[in-house]
């Protein structure tokens, strides 16, 4: 049975929601099973991938391998742009990681810590919302119950200052399916990352898919030069949910295979 991917909300209030339909088909080494199903549940209101698939998508993983890349352009020059977590765009960065951005999701953790769970000033988020644009900020409002009231808090914060970001819902049932997915694949972690997350999206909706950002260690592969773990800080990941190596092992079968493209290197 198809799933809901997202729950798009509409300004007014929760009664105006507009969903996706999408089921994840994939086999591991053949691009062709990868295929989404996208349609209208009610036909009047549309949704926002707007039941088309794109030529080429760009999932940027934050890792600090991006840095120095020169990989902005190329990113920008992607039809669906994919970022994680709220990440800086600006400050110098753009050049290595574009500024282009379609869809870019919030971690509630983010929320939590860095903007004080938006129970004291909101406009610091505002202020960080503004830098992509109208794109699309995926929230898990109902993967966790600890995460529903932040994100409602987010929805009416944007709504509040009337902000041109359009805040969507992950369905928490197509997040289970994933799971059991990439289980059955050999990805037995206790939660799967947002950059999984994200890559499993844009196969689904986009016929090339490149990946940035995604290395998961210390030494860059080529020169040899240490790395932090993101391109704007040096926060370690937490292990007891995620594990990096194992996910970025099977992206790079899925590279291998021709299903999608790892950049590792300088876009120069």
């Amino acid at each position: 049975t198809a799933l809901p991917l997202v729950y798009s909300l509409a300004p007014s209030d929760l009664k105006g929601q507009h969903f996706v339909k999408l089921t994840f088909f994939c086999q591991i080494n053949n691009h062709s099973g990868c295929r989404g199903i996208l349609q209208n549940t009610w036909l009047d209101l549309g949704h926002p991938f707007s039941n088309k698939r794109w030529d080429t998508c760009a999932v940027i993983g934050n890792g600090g391998i991006v840095a120095n890349s020169s990989c902005g352009k190329m990113i920008n020059s992607a039809d669906f742009v994919i970022r994680c977590n709220l990440p800086p765009l600006s400050d110098g960065y753009e050049k290595d990681v574009g500024t282009k951005t379609n869809l870019v999701t919030a971690n509630p953790t983010i929320l939590f810590k860095k903007f004080e769970s938006l129970v004291g000033r909101r406009r610091p988020l505002m202020e960080k919302l503004s830098s992509y644009g109208n794109s699309m900020l995926l929230l898990p409002a109902f993967s966790f119950g600890m995460n529903t009231a932040v994100c409602m808090r987010t929805l009416y914060t944007i709504q509040d200052f009337e902000s041109a970001i359009h805040p969507v819902f992950i369905n928490p049932e197509y997040l289970i399916k994933l799971s059991k997915f990439w289980h059955a694949h050999g990805l037995k972690e206790a939660r799967l990352s947002t950059g999984v997350m994200m890559t499993s999206l844009a196969l689904e909706l986009c016929d090339d898919v490149h990946l940035y950002g995604f290395w998961p260690f210390g030494i860059h592969p080529f020169n040899f030069k240490n790395l932090t773990n993101h391109y704007y800080d040096d926060m370690k990941p937490n292990t007891n949910f995620h594990s990096m190596p194992v996910e970025f092992s099977i992206l790079l079968q899925l590279h291998r295979n021709g299903v999608l493209r790892l950049h590792l290197g300088d876009c120069q």
